[in-house]
């Protein structure tokens, strides 16, 4: 729902406008919380072989995005929000917290630069099975080499779903319908599918496989040490609400305790994959010490009502225009959390 009245707001010039308005307008309130969320920041086909509805932006929208933040808005980092929940102090008005999921190879390469440049502090949630494991890539990227090929033009999937075996010929709707059916799966289940898929296609009807993508620990160390901070994101990835309570909590401390292990120090804070959240899960996080976790429901968290380990965010993606951008970082978007 938000997120197309959001594209209609983009379409009008006079609406534009009125976003420009509201913004110079915008209220002095303390303690509304912004936390941006993105991906990839690359160029659309830089890397064929991975699945481009990852790309939130192109670095020189990033690099717009970025200047419009540090210029309108107080950005802070993931220790000053720690720091205010700890002394009980209210964040400064129009406060922005962001964040990047993944730790994708581009992270490096273009958006910390991009970040640097503009003073933006950043947090790199980190899954953290997969550095420095190039037989590993995230299962959307195997599928969408499976489905689509390495090259993004080749590929023939056949897969059993609830309405029996589908082969589409056309291959970008068959990965999206697959893509989505696999979501809606216990996660055994789920991973087990994406490789008989994967199997299938690498029996001759697929060109290459995705390559390794995310960041190894020397780069994540020297990241760390020029000012990222790293956060934990699970080990594997799974979405946690398809996981038992046990299974859960070992992946948020076990990718908590790599990091520790790694960089030397791990914040009390995770990122649920995908948005994968459960009171069940939620449970288990607060017996295990997280301070702060965050979700992928829409919105700007009131920190005066909202629970630290359900935390909103912005999710910004490759159609989000600069008007988009602009109208979801006003306040009055928390009053729409109740339909987001």
């Amino acid at each position: 729902m938000l997120d197309l009245a959001f594209n209609l707001v983009s379409r009008s010039k006079a609406v534009a406008h009125l976003i420009d308005l509201l913004q110079r307008l915008d209220d002095s309130r303390a303690d509304l919380l912004r936390v941006l969320t993105y991906h990839r920041i690359d160029e659309p086909c830089a890397r064929p072989d991975l699945d481009h509805a990852l790309v939130s932006a192109t670095p020189g929208v990033f690099d717009e995005q970025m200047r419009y933040l540090a210029a309108h808005y107080h950005v802070i980092s993931m220790a000053e929000l720690l720091d205010s929940r700890r002394r009980r102090v209210a964040l400064p008005p129009r406060s922005v917290l962001v964040t990047v999921d993944d730790a994708y190879g581009d992270f490096e390469t273009n958006a910390w630069p991009i970040l640097r440049q503009h003073r933006i502090p950043v947090t790199l949630f980190v899954p953290t099975a997969y550095p420095d494991r190039p037989d590993r890539a995230f299962w959307w990227d195997r599928l969408h080499c499976a489905i689509l090929g390495a090259d993004g033009s080749n590929g023939y999937v056949s897969a059993r779903t609830r309405g029996g075996r589908a082969a589409c010929a056309d291959r970008q709707r068959a990965f999206l319908q697959v893509k989505n059916w696999i979501k809606s799966l216990p996660h055994d289940r789920a991973m087990a599918c994406v490789d008989h898929v994967c199997a299938a296609s690498a029996s001759g009807h697929v060109n290459g496989q995705a390559r390794a993508s995310v960041l190894g620990w020397a780069a994540l160390r020297r990241l760390a040490a020029e000012g990222v901070t790293l956060a934990a994101h699970s080990q594997t990835h799974p979405l946690m609400n398809r996981l038992t309570p046990d299974e859960a909590r070992r992946e948020a401390v076990g990718s908590r305790d790599d990091l520790h292990r790694e960089i030397g120090s791990a914040l009390p804070v995770f990122a649920y994959p995908a948005g994968g959240v459960s009171d069940a899960v939620v449970r288990a996080l607060k017996a295990e010490d997280f301070s702060l976790a965050f979700t992928t429901a829409r919105g700007i968290n009131d920190l005066q009502h909202a629970d630290p380990l359900r935390l909103r965010r912005i999710n910004v993606g490759a159609r989000t225009s600069q008007p988009i951008f602009s109208a979801q970082l006003l306040p009055w978007l928390v009053h729409l959390n109740r339909w987001a």
